[in-house]
């Protein structure tokens, strides 16, 4: 006889296997409570670590680029940083020792010069707008303007004797003694100009010295005579014709005209150079006596000086 109470016909006859508390263990690896056993453990996977990974690059960046600085290598940028800060240190007593020297040269009066000319080969120093007061820079560059002219004046003397050696219009044997002659004038004239005249002249501009002026003097005379001289060349060394003068090139017309018109425009550079100087030696002078433009010109500026004082 059937029982009153039937099960319930919509219960379900398969149970959920995961109510099962030892399956939910083998799936969690916890501990299972069973039976008298206090617990069941399962191994949890843990996974095994052998070794420490490095610490990842810090980035930064620097305007628009990243860069990224490895947190290992801090040692070696400290040592780095210390090292130029060394070098930074050593650059700023050396500047503070050249600075010394200059001032100690500075209070004995010596002056430092910076090899400045030519600028494709600086052998010499030259500058006028910064040596030179302002009051006599303008008598100093047409003096300057008179040694290059007799650097020309020479320059061109040794080119029209060599052309007149070429074409004929002397012996063999002469064009080749005035063409030496041309290349002794070259190389005594380019050196003895500057050390001679234009130098002293230079350096009396730049401290008023009077005993330099006076060495420009006596030289700078015997410069003048000296084109003077150039320009007439009278037959006196091998007929005149090692020099560029109206005499030689009056002769030399008849046997080459070309060769005449070189002589004709060395003669005509010599007469420019000859009154140019003459210039510069007046100049000079006037305002040596205290007179002239140029001495004007340093008496404007000292009342100027002081009244700006005052």
């Amino acid at each position: 006889m059937a029982s009153r109470y039937d099960s319930n016909p919509f219960d379900e006859e398969d149970v959920n296997p995961f109510s099962d508390p030892a399956v939910r263990a083998q799936m969690t690896g916890k501990p299972s409570y069973l039976g008298n056993n206090f617990y069941e453990s399962k191994p949890y996977n843990v996974p095994q670590v052998n070794s420490i990974s490095p610490l990842a690059p810090e980035r930064t960046s620097v305007g628009d680029a990243t860069v990224e600085i490895p947190l290992g290598n801090m040692k070696d940028l400290k040592k780095r940083e210390k090292e130029l800060k060394d070098k930074e240190e050593q650059l700023r007593k050396r500047e503070a020792d050249v600075k010394r020297r200059e001032d100690a040269a500075a209070r004995a009066g010596i002056v430092l010069e910076e090899k400045n000319w030519p600028r494709f080969f600086p052998i010499l120093h030259h500058d006028i707008a910064a040596d030179i007061p302002a009051y006599l820079q303008r008598m100093q560059y047409f003096a300057y303007g008179s040694w290059l002219g007799i650097l020309l004046c020479l320059t061109w003397n040794f080119i029209s004797v060599t052309g007149a050696w070429i074409q004929k219009t002397v012996s063999a044997s002469y064009g080749v003694q005035i063409w030496f002659l041309a290349i002794i004038y070259i190389l005594a004239g380019f050196p003895g100009s500057y050390f001679l005249w234009y130098r002293p002249l230079y350096r009396a501009m730049r401290s008023e010295s009077a005993l330099k002026f006076g060495w420009f003097f006596i030289a700078y005379l015997f410069h003048i005579l000296f084109c003077i001289f150039c320009a007439v060349a009278p037959p006196i060394v091998f007929k005149g014709r090692s020099l560029t003068g109206i005499l030689p090139a009056i002769q030399i017309f008849s046997d080459s005209v070309i060769i005449g018109i070189f002589y004709l425009v060395g003669f005509g550079l010599f007469v420019l150079e000859s009154l140019l100087s003459l210039w510069v030696l007046r100049e000079v002078y006037a305002y040596f006596r205290g007179t002239g433009k140029a001495a004007q010109l340093k008496r404007e500026a000292a009342r100027n000086v002081v009244g700006a004082t005052i």
